[in-house]
């Protein structure tokens, strides 16, 4: 039986807050329905040392096992073409300059597009209900085209939107993200991002 490893940009060099992400993940990934054959997590810390623990995993592994890789695109990205062979790496390499290893398949890499925020933003109703009524909704971005939006503009528009919140409460990056990501609905993002749904169905294809 192959083991699918999903390395995941984030979680920086604390284990608390790696721990938080491999935990929202997990949460996540049962409501889309892979309650029972789930990927192993691993909160990788920056991008970089995302790419580098996914490329060292095609000699460190058994040939058996399937490595794939999730980062932030960091910026819009030119194909929503939502087909597990997509070419996402050709973003990476114009942007990244990240070469794709010998051994990886198009459908080995994933994007989070731009950022995490942005599958937080795509789910207004999981949003008014973690951070109540004092919400400002005026401030969350329309649905249509979430991600062809800067990932500053998303984070500034949940900042915004959360700022009567409390000083607790208020959307930050870091731990809040992990935590507020836990509360959204995998089936809402599939709708509003197309290179959400993309990420599940490498999935579903490598966990088949």
């Amino acid at each position: 039986m192959k083991n699918i490893y999903l390395y995941i940009e984030g979680g920086g060099d604390r284990a608390q807050q790696q721990s938080e992400l491999r935990s929202a993940f997990k949460i996540l990934l049962e409501k889309a329905g892979f309650k029972g054959h789930m990927p192993r997590i691993l909160a990788c810390g920056g991008r970089d040392q995302a790419f580098h623990q996914f490329k060292k995993s095609f000699t460190d592994r058994s040939q058996a096992d399937i490595a794939i890789l999730l980062v932030d695109a960091e910026d819009p990205v030119a194909s929503n073409e939502s087909s597990i062979n997509a070419p996402v790496w050709k973003h990476l390499k114009e942007r990244d300059k990240w070469e794709r290893p010998d051994a990886a398949q198009e459908n080995q890499v994933a994007l989070m597009v731009t950022s995490i925020e942005t599958w937080i933003i795509a789910d207004h109703a999981a949003l008014k209900a973690y951070f109540g009524p004092k919400l400002k909704e005026k401030h969350l971005l329309p649905l249509q085209n979430l991600e062809s939006r800067k990932r500053k503009d998303v984070l500034d528009a949940l900042e915004k939107a959360t700022e009567d919140c409390g000083r607790d409460r208020q959307y930050r990056k870091g731990a809040k993200s992990f935590q507020v990501l836990a509360t959204v609905n995998p089936h809402t993002l599939q709708q509003n991002l197309p290179h959400f749904k993309r990420f599940i169905d490498v999935l579903r294809h490598h966990l088949a």
